[in-house]
């Protein structure tokens, strides 16, 4: 596990949002894990078990369906044991849109300590993960997201091997690519990345952030977060594929 990075330090203090909610009122030592599905029925019927099989920690699951209008929405109405919010799409100019859009409709509907997004294809494959994750928080307030790069589910021979054979990075690494809006800078992925509640909705951030840049979503939230002093922690992706 690497260790936060180290920046000033800043204190919580409850404010409120432009919408009117105070962050006094959100719900101490409960994560809100939020998915979102766009007609992907086998995916998230396994994500959405694996969290309710392997989660013990306080949270509550929010589901927001992008207009799919096939069986993986009439399954996600069918359950009682999670919160559905249907978007209505027609105005989205494409799905990276529709996604981004969808994490923002999760966070304004969020009223616990943490904020997760987590996508369809990722499945929870162990005990007491989401306790893992919130203990990496360790009551640090200045601390803003726990979260990894890409998460890679194949070997770790296979991933050194498609490293080795990225010629595209190599080249932008040896002629010095310029790269002023950030693609190839770090980030904590929205793939599985926990983030403080408070913070995100006191600085105002948008998963939709740039998207328009070529960032994709989550993307400009993450430089946010650092470049205004706050703290990440970012896992080795072996840890987050475990």
């Amino acid at each position: 596990m690497l260790s936060p990075v180290t920046t000033r330090n800043i204190t919580s203090r409850c404010t409120e949002t432009a919408e009117g909610f105070c962050m006094s009122d959100l719900v101490k030592g409960k994560v809100t894990i939020c998915v979102v599905n766009y007609k992907t029925p086998e995916l998230t019927k396994l994500c959405l078990r694996s969290i309710r099989k392997f989660t013990s920690y306080p949270c509550e699951i929010l589901v927001i369906d992008n207009n799919s209008q096939d069986s993986s929405l009439g399954y996600l109405r069918s359950l009682k044991w999670i919160r559905l919010i249907e978007r209505d799409t027609s105005k989205d100019p494409d799905g990276s849109y529709s996604h981004a859009a969808a994490l923002d409709t999760g966070l304004k509907n969020c009223d616990t300590e943490f904020f997760m997004s987590l996508h369809s294809d990722c499945f929870i494959k162990k005990q007491n993960w989401l306790d893992d994750l919130v203990n990496c928080f360790a009551g640090d307030h200045s601390i803003a997201c726990v979260g990894s790069g890409k998460i890679e589910s194949t070997s770790r021979l296979l991933q050194m091997l498609k490293t080795a054979t990225d010629l595209k990075t190599f080249k932008r690494k040896l002629f010095g690519e310029p790269d002023s809006v950030g693609i190839y800078r770090y980030y904590n992925r929205t793939i599985c990345c926990l983030y403080r509640t408070e913070i995100l909705k006191r600085e105002n951030l948008s998963f939709l952030a740039e998207r328009d840049k070529g960032l994709t979503s989550g993307q400009k939230l993450y430089f946010e977060l650092v470049d205004r002093g706050y703290k990440t922690v970012e896992l080795p992706e072996s840890v987050m594929g475990q």
